[in-house]
């Protein structure tokens, strides 16, 4: 599921010599399915991601089962990606999915804060500070125990009920989240609505803040087409972490204009084409968003995924052809 020679490696001046993907299609992909999918079917997920060389694979979510029921199998799932030579990060919202976590040997969990008064109160139920607030004791003892927390925050370029979420608003937040412990954060464009310029400007003022460039990842989605061109934005900034879901998997359960995330193809396509080591094989990942994808029953929306496949497809016909002859 490869094209001979393609995309051809032609590097661009400016850029990191390589990027680590987070992987987020096992828990931010599947928690926006509206079909529960086997615990035994993401176990193999995960294990085909793994086996495909992302490294940082985000495996499910500790929290109440009411709130994600996509992912209420937390307890069972995880003991089965035991023993993989991966990081397994986790989501806790609060100290009992803490607890539950590191019950069960994770060593490393995330926390999800928002920018925006408006999704804070969809999401969790509280304003911007009181869930910072509901934070603070789980990054305190989960740092205390040695275990590695990422800091997530939703809404830094958008809010479907606020719109436009002012850069000073945002850089608020994450220094609050950095002062409290986090190791690193992840800025979500959560309805896709960022452009380059407006990445570079969040970037650049939260470099003044003081916040480095090496604790910092991005997580755009695709809703305006604009994910590779945000992410090509931030690498050119320094930033060297990118969130992106195998086949596209994703939304965002609590925000209904969010379409999928960045397509791991699609990113690790235009990273290989600049010459950017992602240490991922490309051909395997996209073997396992077309088996995801018919235990999903439908095709993947990833551009890299329909396209390589449909030349596999291809291939395939024509050597079956070439036998009948």
């Amino acid at each position: 599921m490869t094209v001979r020679g393609l995309p051809m490696t032609v590097p661009a001046p400016g850029l990191p010599t390589r990027v680590r993907i987070h992987e987020v299609g096992a828990r931010d992909g599947l928690q926006n399915e509206k079909t529960t999918v086997p615990t035994e079917v993401k176990a193999e997920f995960v294990h085909r991601l793994a086996e495909a060389g992302l490294t940082t694979i985000e495996a499910t979510s500790f929290v109440h089962p009411e709130w994600v029921p996509q992912l209420a199998d937390a307890e069972q799932l995880f003991p089965l990606l035991s023993g993989l030579p991966v990081e397994l990060p986790v989501l806790v919202p609060n100290e009992r999915g803490l607890d539950r976590a590191v019950a069960l040997g994770a060593t490393r969990v995330a926390v999800f804060a928002s920018a925006t008064e408006s999704f804070a109160k969809a999401n969790l139920n509280r304003t911007v500070d009181e869930s910072l607030a509901m934070f603070r004791p789980v990054v305190e003892r989960a740092k205390a125990d040695g275990v590695h927390v990422r800091g997530y925050l939703s809404m830094c370029f958008g809010d479907p009920w606020e719109g436009a979420v002012p850069v000073p608003q945002v850089v608020r937040v994450c220094r609050a989240l950095i002062d409290m412990g986090c190791d690193e954060l992840s800025l979500g464009d959560t309805i896709g609505v960022a452009t380059p310029g407006h990445v570079e400007e969040l970037l650049t003022a939260l470099g003044e803040e003081g916040i480095p460039v090496s604790a910092l990842g991005v997580h755009f989605h695709d809703t305006y087409g604009q994910a590779l061109a945000n992410t090509l934005a931030a690498l050119r900034h320094g930033v060297t972490t990118v969130d992106a879901s195998a086949g596209g998997l994703g939304g965002c359960p609590f925000a209904k204009s969010a379409t999928g995330n960045l397509a791991t193809e699609d990113l690790v396509w235009m990273l290989t084409g600049l010459g950017i080591d992602t240490g991922v094989d490309l051909g395997r990942l996209v073997a396992t968003s077309v088996w995801m994808a018919g235990r999903l029953g439908r095709p993947s929306p990833s551009r890299t995924v329909r396209a390589l496949s449909h030349e596999d497809a291809e291939g395939q016909e024509g050597r079956e052809a070439h036998k009948e002859q």
